[in-house]
């Protein structure tokens, strides 16, 4: 087939293209290396809290989709959503271009591509996330070349991932 794209496949690889890019990068969250056997919730009460990203089976997708709202297929759900235990409940995030599913970062050290961004346009209000990270809490700006932290934008949970990417599965 050729030719222009369809609107509808030109939609559904909007969507997932930023999630595998995100998933598929050298900073994305290490999943656990095999599949186990026990279902999310048998595990996770078993284990109670572990940081561990485990990758959704593709079973629990309506769950997963009821829980954040959304319509993905089944094998979509399973590619880009992970799940961890938290006191023995199952947590799931699925991943997309801002929505990070590995720990936080809380530094307020200015990585390299914010350094970058900001001796290149000295005086932005907003530096964006290709420059400092998706997994940052912060809003950068820059005054006089020299990254400065705005304004915190996202919450840390109590083992150190955002509070607004992992829900608890239902």
């Amino acid at each position: 087939m050729t030719g222009p794209i369809p609107l509808r496949a030109a939609l559904w690889m909007a969507l997932l293209l930023p999630s595998m890019a995100v998933l598929f990068s050298p900073g994305a969250p290490a999943l656990a290396a095999t599949p186990t056997a026990d279902p999310p919730a048998r595990m996770c009460a078993r284990l109670g809290t572990d940081d561990t990203l485990r990758p959704v089976p593709a079973s629990l997708a309506p769950a997963v989709n009821a829980t954040f709202h959304m319509k993905m297929p089944p094998a979509m759900v399973a590619r880009g959503t992970v799940y961890r235990c938290v006191d023995g409940k199952v947590k799931v995030c699925t991943t997309g271009a801002n929505l990070p599913c590995g720990k936080a970062d809380q530094s307020k050290t200015p990585g390299p591509g914010i350094v970058a961004w900001c001796r290149e346009r000295p005086e932005v209000t907003f530096v964006p996330a290709a420059a400092t990270g998706h997994d940052t809490i912060w809003e950068w700006r820059c005054r006089n070349g020299v990254p400065q932290v705005d304004k915190q934008v996202l919450h840390v949970d109590p083992r150190g991932f955002v509070a607004e990417t992992w829900k608890e599965l239902h």
